[in-house]
């Protein structure tokens, strides 16, 4: 019992170091257990390449990616639009777990329905990754909206369930590739059963994780802003509240220049890297890399992401090269790092043939995609007043969600134009490249003295054009 008691103490010391000191912390970050398994095996890896290869193989050329681009597209304007009305929502009325639990209903379901998605189904299954998207998404809006009512720190926590969700989306993710690699040892008929039930298997995981939130999570209070304690007759509408917050927000923003630079650049290097995150699977697909290629490359990414994640993440602040004691990296030059990286990515997929090919580029994605985006979010906090962080990050992830839908559907619309997909791939050269010029005219250090000592008033700027190249981080 001592031993066991010890143990036990241990662990709670684990635990609150990350941030998961509680009961209802731990279930909170499990739910990310829960829905990594969708962002793993149905977004990125297993459905793409189901999609391309059985659901499209009547489709013509590279329809399947075209339609499967333009499907994507849709679910992420859906879900954008209604984010901030969905966020008003979140904060005025004391049913955060109802809607919670509604989207999560959406999600599991739609995903479930994809189990019965075969050859030739493509409006059904572009129909329902549509809703199962935006069950996803949407209900995230409401977990998000959780985190400050359960954490004691809400940096470890988040830091927490992204861990655990790594991890979750991974172990699902290698035995989902375990059935489509030996079907019959598993008791399936062929890898396109074991792949439907893959599927299915995403939609049990999500569900059955998913309850510890609503036994362990309590329904926070309502909001008291915005009239939200008012008679229902004297409230606003949600839609007119929501576009009065992106309102004020976007005008609170422009007292800081560089920090609305900064966000103009993430918006654009981002879309690429959510486009190959998304796009990649199907892509291969179609160029002739087979399945078990795909998503064994898909796993290594999902493992070699954490590691290198917190490896990128220790750049700023350490030298490279030679001469004369090499160049210090601060985090804007570690982005650029990254981007350069992600550039190397669309160029090389342009002339990808081989499965190893496909699998270089899986390890050059999982060394700086995770990196990159960590460093991308502390700096957007660096250049927001603290005051106006949660406001201010309500407005980064809004904007994200609009801007995203631009790369899938750019991705299809190339490919559409030029009938191959490796025009699409080489097209996000825009992103990354538009998003270095616009980050090359961010002054950091500029950012970060309007944050410590107040924006400076509005006056004449004879030298308003000529930003610095770099500024300090």
């Amino acid at each position: 019992m001592t031993r066991i008691g010890a143990l036990g103490a241990r662990i709670g010391a684990l635990g609150a170091r990350l941030g998961v000191d509680s009961r209802a912390s731990g279930a909170w970050a499990l739910y990310d257990w829960a829905n990594s398994a969708f962002a793993t095996t149905v977004v990125a890896a297993v459905f793409p390449v189901y999609y391309e290869s059985v659901i499209g193989a009547g489709l013509s050329g590279n329809l399947a990616s075209v339609y499967f681009g333009y499907t994507t597209a849709v679910g992420l304007a859906l879900v954008a639009l209604a984010s901030p009305v969905l966020g008003t929502l979140a904060d005025r009325y004391r049913a955060k777990k109802r809607f919670l639990a509604g989207f999560v209903a959406l999600g599991v379901v739609s995903t479930a329905g994809l189990f019965l998605a075969g050859e030739g189904a493509v409006l059904y299954a572009s129909a329902l990754f549509v809703l199962a998207n935006m069950g996803f998404v949407g209900a995230n809006v409401f977990y998000d909206s959780l985190l400050s009512h359960v954490a004691s720190d809400a940096d470890k926590l988040s830091t927490a369930g992204f861990a655990v969700g790594y991890l979750g989306g991974g172990i699902l993710l290698v035995g989902n590739l375990a059935w489509i690699l030996s079907p019959a040892t598993f008791g399936f008929a062929d890898a396109d059963v074991a792949t439907r039930a893959a599927l299915l298997s995403v939609a049990v995981w999500w569900a059955v994780f998913s309850l510890p939130l609503f036994a362990y999570v309590d329904e926070p209070p309502a909001d008291t802003t915005d009239g939200a304690t008012a008679p229902e007759s004297e409230r606003s509408s949600p839609v007119v509240t929501a576009v009065r917050r992106l309102r004020t927000t976007a005008a609170d923003m422009r007292e800081y220049p560089d920090l609305l630079l900064f966000l103009g650049a993430f918006l654009l290097y981002a879309d690429g890297i959510g486009t190959i995150i998304r796009m990649a699977s199907i892509y291969g697909s179609e160029i002739g890399i087979g399945r078990t290629g795909i998503v064994g490359a898909l796993v290594l990414v999902q493992f070699l992401g954490v590691p290198f994640a917190f490896l990128f993440g220790s750049l700023p602040g350490r030298r490279i090269g030679l001469a004369a004691g090499g160049i210090a990296l601060t985090t804007k030059r570690a982005i650029y790092l990254g981007l350069a990286v992600y550039v190397g990515i669309s160029v090389g997929g342009f002339f990808m043939t081989k499965t190893w090919h496909f699998w270089a580029l899986a390890v050059a994605v999982a060394t700086v995609q995770g990196g990159t985006q960590a460093l991308s979010r502390s700096l957007y906090a660096a250049l927001s007043p603290p005051d106006k962080s949660a406001e201010f990050f309500s407005f980064f992830s809004i904007s994200s969600k609009l801007a995203g839908v631009v790369g899938p559907a750019l991705f299809a619309f190339v490919g559409q134009l030029t009938g191959s997909s490796r025009y699409s791939i080489v097209s996000l050269l825009v992103f990354f490249l538009g998003g270095a010029a616009l980050l090359s005219r961010v002054d950091v250090d500029a950012g970060r003295r309007a944050v410590r000592d107040g924006p400076a008033p509005a006056t004449a700027d004879p030298d308003a054009g000529s930003r610095p190249a770099e500024g300090g981080s």
